[in-house]
């Protein structure tokens, strides 16, 4: 199922859009709106060519005229859909680490959902970007037990077979009650070995069990006996296999409610999702909460940053 918004067009000319899009920004004044219907009709694949175009035609850097020429959250935006979708990940652990204080909700996010091959890639490119591993940032930024739960997903070592040991899913989730409910203090290790490499499906049959023994669902039990990042972390983990869109529907929800928005967030999961699943998480989003993703943009955010974002969320549910 192909559960993207922005699909991209069947044919077009790179050389006709880096055109408009320069006329879009030169002389006085900027036709914003030309801007995101440009960019938007295309998917990044696609923009690519746009970009690579413009500098072919033009002699100029296309994203260094949009920086120049937009600003703010709406630039974020625009900027983020003209980046490769692995280096927009490398950007945005990058930036999670970068400086004084660590944006750990953006860690956890990346590193707890996106596949074995997404991960390799991410690694491959993050080294050649910053002349460093990822997990060298990890470590030098984060601590405990929290830094070996990111060390582990950042591995993309996880199992992605479909195959279900039942006696050893039994197993997993006694270990997984014995480490955490039955003792006193908590055996994290346990926790982070089986939620971090087992396949999907056995983890499904771990999760069953566990409320079978346990009298409770795994994630009140992380919630009692975890706390911070790590309990974060494992959840994302747990969410993640369960329901991915419904975890970003979440994120996008938290990103939104009370006062203030989350703009990190916000951006990066409209950017990061809308080629992949985000009609999913806009069904999943009206189901959990009553109200479409839509209707909640458009009454948090403003001018051109709205516009964009709507276009990314592709329609009112």
């Amino acid at each position: 199922m192909y559960m993207a918004t922005i699909k991209g067009v069947l044919s077009f000319s790179a050389e006709q859009e880096a055109q408009a899009l320069r006329k879009a920004m030169k002389g006085f004044g900027t036709d914003e709106d030309a801007i995101i219907e440009i960019l938007t009709k295309l998917n990044v694949s696609q923009r690519q060519q746009v970009l690579i175009t413009y500098k072919s035609s033009i002699g100029r850097d296309l994203i260094d005229d949009l920086k120049s020429e937009l600003s703010g959250n709406f630039e974020r935006v625009i900027v983020g859909m003209m980046t490769p979708t692995t280096m927009y990940d490398v950007h945005e652990l990058r930036r999670a680490m970068k400086g004084a204080g660590t944006d750990e909700g953006c860690l956890i996010e990346i590193l707890a959902s996106r596949t074995n091959e997404e991960i390799r890639r991410i690694n491959e490119n993050y080294k050649l970007q910053y002349g460093r591993t990822l997990e060298e940032d990890i470590v030098s930024d984060t601590s405990s037990m929290f830094r070996r739960v990111l060390v582990s997903l950042a591995t993309g070592n996880r199992d992605e077979g479909t195959y279900v040991d039942d006696a050893l899913a039994q197993q997993d989730a006694q270990c997984l009650y014995e480490a955490g409910e039955k003792k006193w203090g908590t055996d994290e290790v346990q926790f982070m070995a089986i939620l971090c490499t087992r396949n999907r499906c056995h983890l499904l049959r771990v999760f069953d069990a566990y409320r079978g023994i346990a009298n409770k669902d795994i994630t009140d039990s992380i919630k009692s006996e975890m706390s911070g990042d790590l309990e974060d972390g494992l959840l994302a983990v747990v969410k993640c296999v369960r329901n991915k869109p419904a975890y970003f529907a979440e994120r996008l929800y938290k990103s939104m409610k009370g006062l203030g928005t989350d703009d990190n967030t916000l951006i990066r999961v409209m950017v990061s999702r809308s080629e992949i699943d985000m009609l999913d998480i806009r069904r999943e989003f009206l189901t959990m909460y009553g109200k479409s993703l839509y209707s909640f943009i458009k009454g948090d955010c403003s001018g051109d940053y709205r516009k964009v974002l709507l276009r990314l969320c592709g329609g009112e549910d």
